[in-house]
């Protein structure tokens, strides 16, 4: 199943390292964020990524581009320019990449894929959340129910979008409240391609008028995750990330 991963905003609240690469490339550890994010995906046989780019999208692109070569031992004749590699990559990725515009919102960033989302279903995620999630068991949950779209639930306090419930049906979807005992949207979404019909735009906002037009037509369900979940949202967030990740308490990491 192809799973598109939104990463071209410009991280503003990141901005100690944002000014110098996109946030989906600031490193937990020795590795990007979205290299954490693929590694998970792709240790439950998800390995079909198309990557939306936007700010300094050039960075992600040239990081991938030259992944073979940072990721192996290799071999370098300078006599005749041959480049060998030693040990094969370990991540067999398919990775499209593609540049939805600097200023485009997430809703238009996903609306620019439909001429290269084949299937009718996929998923979706952001470039800056980790959590360990049961993968199949969502992709399960999603065609058990046959609505459009299922959202990853989990309970934190405010900052994100909240989901009113009924059962497992989201009644409504409110973007950024300051509610702290309700479930709220993780990202980690199962799509039907149809719900690129609720977007109308690049200035759509997937979290606004598509997720509300959703829920209002009983359309939207919510996959309750009680496990961990860590946006990367501060340099607050990079730091505590990244000693989980030195200390090897690192939630995500399972491959």
């Amino acid at each position: 199943m192809l799973v598109v991963i939104l990463a071209g905003g410009r991280g503003y609240r990141l901005s100690e390292e944002t000014i110098n690469v996109p946030k989906p490339l600031v490193n937990i550890g020795e590795r990007p964020i979205i290299w954490h994010i693929m590694k998970y995906f792709s240790h439950f046989g998800f390995t079909d990524f198309i990557i939306c780019g936007g700010y300094k999208f050039y960075l992600i692109k040239e990081f991938y581009v030259n992944y073979w070569m940072h990721d192996s031992d290799i071999q370098l004749n300078t006599a005749n320019n041959v480049i060998r590699t030693l040990k094969p990559l370990q991540d067999n990725w398919n990775i499209l990449m593609i540049d939805t515009g600097l200023g485009t919102e997430t809703g238009g960033r996903l609306l620019r894929l439909k001429e290269h989302i084949k299937d009718d279903t996929f998923m979706m995620t952001y470039g800056d959340g980790l959590a360990d999630v049961d993968l199949p068991g969502l992709v399960k949950f999603h065609e058990s129910h046959g609505k459009l779209a299922t959202v990853t639930g989990i309970k934190i306090p405010g900052r994100f979008g909240i989901l009113n419930t009924d059962e497992d049906v989201v009644k409504s979807f409110s973007e950024k409240t300051d509610n702290v005992d309700s479930w709220v949207s993780g990202g980690f979404f199962v799509l039907s391609k149809k719900v690129l019909d609720y977007i109308e735009h690049d200035e759509t906002v997937w979290e606004k008028e598509p997720l509300e037009g959703l829920a209002s037509d009983n359309q939207l369900m919510v996959y309750k995750h009680r496990g961990m979940w860590k946006c990367m949202d501060t340099l607050r967030d990079k730091n505590e990330l990244e000693e989980k990740w030195e200390n090897n308490q690192a939630f995500w990491k399972v491959w």
